[in-house]
């Protein structure tokens, strides 16, 4: 299997970036502990993750923050397959999917689900992005994410250099996908861009 099959076919568009601003809320740290942890900081390295999964075209597998150096990525958690939310939150990525990869960036989705649920949710809503398991929380924590025993709803993007560019917390599912393709395309064709 080619584990690169699903990454954006254009990484034209790498170059230096802006960067994404918090909002007030996440600039005080009691605030980011009640959200579940310390969130990574923008425009330094993105936390490094590898988590087996299910990989398009449906095979379980394992991928590293590594194997998607070079494109955008997409890194959405969000707290259970199956929910409404989580649902719908889900088909707003596929729908936008071609978007994404036009654009130069692969989406993510990571919960504590394990692979086997990942695989069903994918086959069920027919999801064509990889989705990853992180059961005991590791990587979730480690980009401020987690409430045990759930993955909370953060989205964060990352740019082909492994850096973090723009976070959303506490992510309201319906029109989500939307407003992170408008931020990814924001960045990319901001003066200086490319």
């Amino acid at each position: 299997m080619d584990r690169r099959a699903f990454l954006p076919r254009s990484l034209a568009a790498a170059g230096p970036l802006i960067v994404a601003s918090l909002s007030p809320l996440l600039a005080l740290p009691k605030a980011a502990e009640a959200l579940g942890g310390t969130l990574p900081e923008l425009d330094r390295p993105a936390p490094p993750f590898e988590l087996a999964g299910v990989l398009p075209p449906g095979d379980q597998g394992q991928l590293s923050s590594g194997e998607l150096r070079g494109s955008w990525v997409v890194l959405y958690f969000y707290p259970r397959d199956f929910t409404g939310g989580c649902t719908l939150e889900a088909r707003g990525f596929q729908r936008d999917l071609q978007a994404f990869q036009a654009a130069g960036a692969a989406v993510v989705g990571i919960s504590a689900d394990d692979p086997d649920s990942h695989a069903s949710f994918c086959s069920e809503e027919g999801l064509s992005f990889p989705l990853l398991s992180d059961p005991g929380g590791q990587v979730s924590r480690a980009y401020g994410s987690w409430i045990a025993p759930f993955s909370q709803r953060h989205t964060f993007l990352i740019d082909p250099d492994g850096n973090l560019r723009a976070t959303w917390v506490a992510v309201r599912p319906s029109g989500h996908s939307q407003e992170v393709l408008a931020r990814l395309r924001e960045l990319q064709l901001s003066p200086g861009i490319g």
